[in-house]
């Protein structure tokens, strides 16, 4: 009783009072299919089949979420979620792969297939709808309240954000703690009945995305949602919805709320933004609502550059396999975002003196260091990524074993599509993403005309008659002319070569050398995968 009391005094002295924000409970109505319309053809097999396995086993489940209102749209959804009044407990013991994660929100994922192949589909047990006011508060967060969050169930930091909600509750108080109205539905594709609490439908059919209950309290109790209405509102701005103006009004006011938030999960929900078709879309409504700048960092930068010409296409390539149904990976979306920072750092320390190779190897550090952080774990993800950009000046060197070299690298194809996108923007030569395509997709035959071609194209070049350089001058590479080492020191399009470009400086032809024939041809960029290829998880 003190502890409630207290909690009280400071929810009111902090403006964070949740008891004047708890939404009504709303009332159930049951939709037929004659009046909701849902194309029973658009549910995925394993969804109905773990609403089926609950059902039989004597527990209520739905489909639940994103995947009710996509299909009330007539679209079909990518993920489906279950949500049942079993235990988390309960539900493992129904399937033969199924997985209890989550601290915050303890959840199960069953999965079904293996590989890249997977379907994952997420069951959530019924929540209570509780008091914030009344919940127990810690002065930390997620890790530095660790060992005191850990016997809680329902515990708010002192901002009011919910660090933990694990208390089961009825339906109707599940469906009130959702976020939006036309996300609290549920559907049963056995009956073909949906569940509506809050007039989900009717904002579906109005094109209005509504906050269920005060829009302020909401936002306090995970921040995240800012995030979250920002993609919806993305995603369904083609079909004609808009943000309620209650929702939208206290966005701005709430945004520094965003800082509690664990850096991982902001890094996360940002990917979201950006890697579900949406990427142009997420930005302009950034821009409306008045958030493109106090998200995240990272998401900063991409606003701020999303009018230049390199990551407008990258934006715009990304929007468009997803809409292909292809995969996409967020190494190579950040990796075009950042270029431009490693290339002038690259620049820069050419023109200090230093040579090409560790230049590019140090910038990449920097631009590391100052943008990403520790945040990716430095791990795959950075990793997929200094190879996208330590590839871009081998594609310069097309004579001798290098391409063919090349070609085989497990990165190949996520390093083309970015030389591909720089053409795009005449950054590099056209002619040179060209004659990587056919030499890709080529066989040995094919392979060996096209560098043939270029040894030639070099032999034709006059020669060029150097100056002695003088010892303090910095070292220029091999290949360039007076003209290109001015051009190496511009920070906007610096010259991108290794060197060796088939001549030696005396300008004499290479002697021939016997080269082992290679097979695979097709290899790497034969596949159609691109970002990546097959390679890619993420």
């Amino acid at each position: 009783m003190i502890k409630k009391f207290i909690s009280n005094l400071l929810a009111k002295a902090t403006g964070n009072s949740q008891s004047s924000g708890k939404p009504s409970l709303g009332k159930r109505v049951d939709v037929p299919v004659n009046t909701h319309g849902i194309d029973p053809t658009l549910v995925d097999d394993r969804a109905a089949n773990v609403v089926r396995t609950l059902q039989d086993a004597g527990f209520v489940a739905y489909i639940v979420g994103g995947a009710v209102r996509d299909l009330l749209l007539g679209l079909r959804p990518k993920d489906f979620d279950v949500a049942t009044d079993a235990t988390p407990e309960q539900v493992k013991s129904l399937f033969r792969r199924a997985f209890i994660i989550g601290r915050r929100f303890r959840i199960v994922h069953v999965v079904y297939g293996r590989g890249r192949e997977h379907e994952v589909i997420e069951v959530s047990t019924f929540r209570a709808y509780l008091d914030n006011a009344a919940a127990e508060q810690v002065a930390g967060n997620e890790k530095t309240s660790k060992s005191e969050l850990a016997g809680m169930k329902h515990a708010v930091d002192s901002t009011g954000r919910v660090l933990r909600d694990n208390v089961w509750g009825p339906q109707e108080e599940d469906a009130v703690r959702r976020d939006f109205t036309i996300n609290a539905m549920y559907y049963d594709p056995q009956t073909q009945v949906l569940v509506d609490y809050h007039g989900g439908i009717k904002d579906a059919k109005n094109k209005s995305l509504k906050m269920i209950g005060d829009a302020g309290v909401r936002y306090r109790e995970d921040p995240v949602r800012i995030i979250r209405a920002v993609r919806f509102a993305a995603k369904l701005a083609p079909l004609g919805f808009k943000v309620d103006s209650k929702t939208a009004a206290p966005l701005r006011k709430c945004l520094p709320l965003l800082a509690d938030v664990p850096q991982s999960r902001l890094f996360d929900e940002m990917l979201k933004l950006l890697q579900t078709g949406h990427a142009l879309a997420s930005i302009a409504q950034l821009r409306k609502l008045g958030l493109e700048r106090g998200i995240y960092p990272l998401l900063d930068l991409v606003v701020e550059r999303a009018d230049h010409a390199f990551v407008t296409t990258a934006l715009q390539d990304t929007d468009r396999r997803v809409g292909e149904g292809k995969p996409v990976a967020p190494s190579f979306l950040l990796a075009c975002v950042l270029w431009a920072d490693v290339r002038d750092g690259w620049a820069a320390r050419q023109a200090d003196g230093q040579h090409a190779h560790p230049a590019l190897q140090d910038a990449i550090d920097d631009v590391f260091n100052a943008r990403i952080g520790d945040v990716s774990g430095r791990g795959k993800l950075a990793a997929d990524m200094r190879e996208i950009w330590m590839m871009q000046p081998r594609f310069e060197k097309r004579v001798g074993s290098a391409p063919f070299g090349l070609v085989q690298q497990e990165r190949f194809r996520a390093a083309f599509d970015f030389m591909r996108l720089r053409a795009d923007i005449g950054e590099v030569e056209e002619v040179l993403a060209d004659w990587w395509q056919e030499f890709s997709t080529g066989d040995d035959a094919i392979r060996e005309d096209l560098v043939d071609q270029v040894r030639k194209e070099n032999l034709k070049r006059p020669r060029v008659v150097r100056a002695p350089r003088p010892a303090s001058a910095p070292r220029h590479l091999p290949g360039d002319t007076d003209t290109d080492s001015a051009a190496s020191t511009d920070p906007v399009q610096p010259r991108i070569t290794f060197g060796d470009d088939g001549v030696s400086e005396d300008g004499s032809a290479p002697k021939k050398r016997r080269r082992r024939r290679r097979g695979g041809a097709g290899r790497g960029a034969g596949d159609s995968q691109g970002q990546g290829g097959p390679a890619d998880s993420n």
